[in-house]
């Protein structure tokens, strides 16, 4: 069961407080930290009244180094804490120990923006438009003019909000990237002893045939009675029973177990995936199974999930293609224009198509240090190594033979594909899966250490 605590508002905050809520940290899994015994719980706890726009007149409730938090920051975290706190069927009163998490966790988001300005973080543009557009698109609007119509309609300003919301989360986000990696350090003999964990078992290249069904809930989980939990663990229990018998029908089987229930049950077979393609939670309890059993009724805040392990296909070897492949890249930049760049470029295809050596021109004109010292050479290139357009463009160029001119993000380029090969890479697979497993374990801790160091070396008042 999932319960949402009072030390999970911290990271709420932290990660958002507007509609961008759907922007969530990708270090860690746990909490930031709350505070300990600050003077903002001895101001809460003393003062023992609940901060509300009712009540509360604007003026600053804390200083961070040479900003302010104003008591209508606080008033709105709560309430938006509040309401994710709903939205995931586990209500919060608004209590004194709410109001001292909250603004604890504004306190943390204020520094790490400060920290932000300083270090001059700037997010992506087209980053921040392709997460707007998710946003309209997931309100029914078909482009971003449509979104900042509907939001400042409801009220002035709400689009300009928004998108502030986003630049400040997508910083946050890269700040917390590059102090967490600094301070995780994973080594190859930290790696071995992970693979030979039973815990590895889900980074092998097995691909498993699983029965999904979820038995929705009738109401929002927290509204549910004992007796609509109940029944919705009975058709849990009857479907698990079906499920069992080898060879079943598993629509008929659902269809079966639907019976009454007003609510229809979701999922079936779900075809052959890996497990490491898996949500956790879902892969631990594949791995666990043997073939044809059926797992127990998993109770979640959704509804109650039934897994049947159909089949599986064993195998120790992940074999991929891979290019040998080098480049000669102009740049686009303040020095040099587009129209320039293109020049340059057409002007060293023509030198190649007149019998000039690829490497030579690569390690005389291109503009990519990393490889214009080796002729251009980039080593063997996998899928998903190099960006879209050079990809395809590398897809289509024969062994031997170089390509025409094309443009990418990073300037033009000309590639040249020297060899091809279908490569085994299952050991590199691994291990980079455990190297990502061990981060995602230890980034949580780290990213505590460094928000208390933080804190510590800031300058702050709670007012009273």
């Amino acid at each position: 069961m999932r319960f949402f605590s009072l030390r999970q508002t911290n990271r709420a905050v932290l990660v958002s407080m507007s509609i961008s809520a759907g922007i969530l940290l990708s270090i860690g899994s746990q909490a930031a930290p709350a505070v300990t015994q600050t003077d903002a719980v001895a101001s809460s706890q003393d003062n023992n009244a609940r901060l509300t726009s009712a009540n509360s007149t604007d003026g600053i409730i804390a200083l961070v180094n040479d900003n302010a938090i104003l008591k209508s920051d606080l008033v709105n975290a709560i309430a938006q804490t509040q309401a994710r706190a709903q939205a995931a069927g586990e209500p919060i009163a608004n209590s004194a120990q709410l109001q001292s998490e909250v603004l604890n966790a504004l306190i943390l988001r204020e520094l790490q923006l400060s920290l932000v300005n300083r270090v001059g973080l700037k997010p992506d543009e087209a980053a921040i438009n392709q997460r707007l557009a998710q946003i309209a698109q997931s309100e029914g609007l078909n482009s971003i003019g449509a979104l900042q119509q509907r939001l400042d309609a409801n009220q002035a300003g709400s689009y300009a909000a928004l998108r502030t919301q986003l630049i400040e989360d997508t910083a946050i986000q890269a700040l917390q990237q590059r102090q967490i990696t600094n301070r995780v350090r994973i080594s190859e003999q930290d790696i071995d002893a992970f693979l030979s964990s039973p815990e590895a078992k889900r980074l092998n290249q097995s691909e498993y045939q699983t029965i999904h069904v979820r038995v929705p809930y009738i109401d929002d989980y927290s509204r549910l009675s004992e007796a609509q939990r109940s029944e919705a663990l009975k058709v849990a229990q009857d479907l698990r029973t079906r499920l069992q018998a080898p060879n079943v029908d598993v629509e008929a089987a659902v269809a079966e177990a639907q019976g009454s229930y007003p609510i229809p049950l979701q999922g079936g077979d779900m075809g052959y995936h890996k497990a490491a393609a898996l949500p956790t939670e879902l892969s631990s309890e594949i791995t666990k199974l043997e073939v044809g059993a059926v797992s127990a009724p998993l109770v979640t805040p959704e509804g109650i999930d039934i897994i049947k392990l159909a089949d599986k296909k064993a195998s120790d070897t992940m074999i991929i293609p891979q290019w040998h492949t080098r480049h000669i890249l102009v740049k686009v930049d303040e020095l040099q224009t587009d129209a320039l760049a293109e020049q340059k470029i057409n002007d060293l295809y023509n030198q190649l198509r007149q019998g000039a050596s690829f490497a030579d021109l690569a390690a005389t004109y291109s503009d990519d240090p990393g490889s214009a010292g080796r002729g251009g050479d980039l080593d063997w290139v996998s899928e998903e190594d190099m960006v879209g357009p050079f990809e395809a463009v590398m897809k289509n160029t024969t062994v031997g033979d170089y390509s025409a001119p094309f443009k990418t993000q990073f300037g033009w380029h000309i590639l040249k594909v020297e060899d091809k090969r279908q490569q085994d890479v299952s050991d590199q697979y691994r291990r980079n899966m455990a190297r990502q497993a061990l981060y995602q374990r230890l980034a949580p801790q780290a990213q505590e250490d460094w928000l208390q160091e933080l804190r510590a070396g800031a300058y702050i008042q709670v007012l009273n």
